[in-house]
């Protein structure tokens, strides 16, 4: 009686195999490394992306309250251009309002107060600053704000600004000036952001408050 005999692999036929699988790997290893290097390239425009609509997103809701009541009273001009004093000592015209409730971003030494006062101002190598104080402090008059930078990524800001008579929209890296010689508020302020060698834009319409509520 004849038994079946069982034939096993060569030396040759291993080395084939194990050749094969080692393609396979090396194979698949550069396939996930160049995904995660694709992918990895894509991350800070990503971040870039999401934090240039964080800071225009809190901008507009900022700007928002400060074109509600109270804040916007008969009489006043919630929005406007004054000049301040930062903590450099140089008076220069900056976007102003008011948020009668603060911000978030305060961090006051004492008891946090409402009626703040706020302005924008963008610097070269720091980002766009926030400069507050209280009308209700003792020095509100004499003592210069306070200082909070928003983003390091701001570095410049930009004003848009709506012929009526043209019909046509202008955008100027400067604040217009009045036949009187004084600057105009515009209709709409773009934040230059700069990381390394991406640059995105925000834009934030400013709100024009109504007989009631601000149409936006």
């Amino acid at each position: 009686m004849r038994t079946g005999s069982t034939r096993a692999f060569t030396l040759l036929e291993l080395l084939l195999a194990l050749a094969l699988v080692g393609l396979l790997l090396v194979a698949m290893n550069t396939m996930v490394f160049s995904m995660g290097e694709l992918w990895g390239r894509g991350t800070e425009p990503r971040l870039l992306d999401q934090h240039v609509r964080a800071v225009t997103r809190f901008l507009e809701n900022e700007l928002r309250a400060s074109a509600l009541p109270p804040a916007a009273r008969s009489g006043v001009t919630p929005i406007a251009l004054e000049e301040i004093r930062p903590q450099s000592g140089l008076m220069e015209k900056m976007l102003t309002f008011e948020l009668p409730a603060g911000s978030r971003l305060f961090d006051w030494p004492d008891q946090p107060l409402p009626e703040v006062i706020c302005s924008l101002q963008a610097r070269p190598n720091e980002g766009l600053v926030l400069l507050w104080h209280s009308r209700l402090e003792k020095d509100f008059e004499t003592q210069t704000p306070r200082e909070t930078i928003v983003t390091p990524f701001v570095t410049a800001l930009a004003y848009d600004y709506y012929d009526t008579d043209s019909k046509r929209w202008s955008t100027e890296t400067s604040l217009k000036l009045n036949p009187q010689g004084q600057p105009l508020t515009p209709q709409r302020i773009r934040l230059k952001f700069t990381h390394g060698k991406l640059a995105r834009e925000g834009v934030i319409t400013l709100p024009t408050p109504g007989p009631a509520l601000p149409a936006f």
